[in-house]
Formats: C-alpha cells, structure tokens, sequence
C-alpha cells in the first residue's frame, strides 16, 4: 500500500539533526522565548520576504491573533472561504465577529473574488484568503477590493509555505498572513507550531504581546492577551527544515506536473495546470461524481486517499446558525473531491503506479 502520508520517512533525513538541535534546548536551560525561536522568526521572515514574523502556537491561534490585533468591534462581518478547513472560521466566532462565507471558484475551488463585494456591507472589516491545497488566492483582485472598500486582508497560508503568485511569495502580499506548522504541512514541526508574517511593524509588535498574555517584559501587561507561543524545540526543529523547503516543494511540482499530463480517467476534474511552478502542491485534490467507488478502487489498488474535506462549514453541527445557507458550488465539492498522495519522498515507480491506478479506474466502471 501506497501511504497517503508516511511522517516517519518525510522526517528520516532530518532525525540526526533534530535529534541534535532538541539535545541543544534541552542543555540550554530555556525553553520558551529563546534563541530558536528568534532565529526562526527571523529565518522565515526573509524567506516569506516579509518584513516581520511572530512565532505563535499554531496556525488557528495565528489567524485568531491577527484578528485580536486588528481589534475589530464586536459583530464586525469577515468575509471567509465556504470551501475551506473550520480551523479558518472558527477564530471569526471566537472574538464574537461574524463570518460571512463566500462561494468558490468551481476550477481553483478558492474563494471567488469575483463575488466578495457583493458580500460586503457597512459591518464588513476583513477578508480572510484560504490559499487552500497550496495555490495562492487571486491576490490582485483581493487587494484591490479591499483598498476600495478600506478593508485588511488576512491570509490563511496554511497550505501554501513557499508558494507565489505573481512572483511575489505568499507571506508578503495580505497585510498579514497566517502559517500552521502542523506536522503534515511542507514545512512541518514534530507538533503543533504557527506564524503571523506581515510588513507591517505595529501589528507585529501588538502579536508579539498578545501572544505572550499581553506582555513583552515580564509581569507588565499591555493588553488582554494569550498564551500561544511558539516553543523553542519546535522553533529548532522548524530551523532543521526550513533551509530543505524548496527542494521539496520542487520535487511536490513534478508529482502535479506529471499527475495533470498522464492521469486520463474520463469525468475526473483535476486541479488546474496554470500554475504549476507557483502552487505549493501541498494537496493534489482531484474530483469524481463517484468519489467512493473511486476510493475503493483505488484502495484496492494499494492506493491510500484522503478527503479534504467531506463537510463543508456550514454544514457542521457547531455552526448549526450556519445551516440554513445555499451554497451549491461549495457542497458539490465538498462531496466529490478525493486526495491523491503527493508528497517529496514519493519515488518516481510510485507516481507511476499511483497514474496507472487512477487510469484503470475508467475500466472499472
């Protein structure tokens, strides 16, 4: 069987080292706040071409920072994604604003820019971009929207460490971005970790105490904050990996680049081919009328998948205020789309296998 995703071996190059840099931690006595992490903060800053990042938690906490930061009025609307993780809603409702999800582009599966300002009202105070599966939202078009109607842009880049749109990298464009260093992510902790980058030196500066229960020097507190900061192991190992991110992403975009030229299966919708050297490819999201006799199929042909995700937002228990809400493009995604494995240490006999599985399928049926 072919692994969706086996953490073991996408960290067996780096165990000698991380195994070194956390020793180095553990000696050095100071666990929190330290080195590492000023050495991270630093290190992905210059390669998000940032001006400034702020070590946090995890990639919820980030966005929820930015969001805390901006200190919006209670009951301020932000625009978000219908087609995207909970993680990237679930900070709106925490502050007590609210979200207004908007539908997707049914090709890029991101949300449609094209159908924002019709959501936006006298409450709305921010969008937040879902650079969902590892491509960068239409940041033109996003930026532009948002400088007429005097509104912040929030990214969510979760899914898209080292990726650009329009040469610029993802991390410099909104007025601040959020990165989780979830384990399964391009560039990934051994637990949870997170990241604001932004240009932006006020805002910044404001994280930096919220994230630390509102302080900068001990026991003298600016703000209402929280306790989300980025550790100092984490921050180490996030050190290890960084410096071997692109290398993985190059070899994540010659997975993509032969997935979108040799899979053929008639009715499969694959993610569009536009922007192969600028996509993360942290997901290969392919969709099929069919999806669970495709899954079957796919399993019994030693192929592991994965759905990102079988339940759209609005449709969970939790945000039952939300259920009422017509979102067709949003729902027929969310029952029809399937992950394909992709990942660095894929071997170039498994993509072929991983092709001819997919192709076969048309037989089956």
């Amino acid at each position: 069987m072919i692994p969706f995703l086996d953490l073991n071996e996408i960290n067996k190059p780096y165990v000698r080292a991380i195994e070194e840099a956390s020793l180095r931690v553990l000696r050095s006595g100071w666990y929190i706040l330290g080195k590492e992490l000023q050495i991270f903060e630093k290190s992905f800053a210059d390669y998000c071409e940032a001006k400034y990042c702020v070590g946090v938690a995890n990639g919820l906490d980030a966005i929820g920072l930015i969001l805390r930061a901006y200190d919006f009025p209670e009951r301020s609307e932000i625009i978000v994604p219908a087609n995207t993780y909970i993680a990237s809603v679930l900070p709106v409702s925490y502050l007590n604003l609210t979200p207004v999800l908007v539908e997707p582009d049914p090709v890029t599966m991101l949300i449609d820019p094209h159908k924002i300002e019709q959501h936006i009202t006298p409450l709305t105070k921010a969008i937040v971009c879902v650079d969902l599966y590892g491509r960068s939202c239409e940041m033109d078009v996003v930026m532009d929207i948002a400088i007429r109607n005097h509104l912040k842009v929030i990214t969510d880049a979760a899914q898209a460490h080292g990726a650009f749109y329009q040469n610029q990298k993802v991390g410099s464009i909104a007025h601040a971005t959020a990165f989780s260093f979830y384990p399964t992510k391009n560039l990934g902790a051994l637990g949870d970790a997170g990241a604001v980058t932004t240009l932006d030196a006020d805002l910044a500066e404001k994280i930096e105490y919220l994230r630390n229960y509102g302080s900068r020097e001990r026991y003298k507190n600016e703000y209402l904050g929280v306790n989300s900061r980025l550790d100092e192991i984490q921050a180490a190992i996030l050190n290890v990996k960084l410096p071997f991110l692109d290398k993985d992403n190059t070899r994540r975009r010659e997975i993509a680049k032969r997935y979108l030229a040799e899979i053929k299966l008639q009715n499969l919708v694959l993610p569009p081919a536009d922007r192969i050297s600028e996509d993360a490819w942290h997901l290969f999201v392919v969709r099929h009328s069919d999806r669970t006799s495709l899954i079957r199929h796919l399993d019994q042909a030693g192929v592991q998948t994965n759905v990102h995700y079988p339940l759209p937002v609005h449709k969970q228990k939790a945000y039952a205020n939300l259920n009422h809400l017509e979102l067709p493009i949003t729902e027929k995604i969310h029952d029809q789309v399937v992950s394909l494995p992709l990942n660095p240490i894929l071997t170039d006999q498994e993509v072929s296998h991983i092709i001819n599985a997919v192709n076969s399928f048309e037989n089956q049926q």
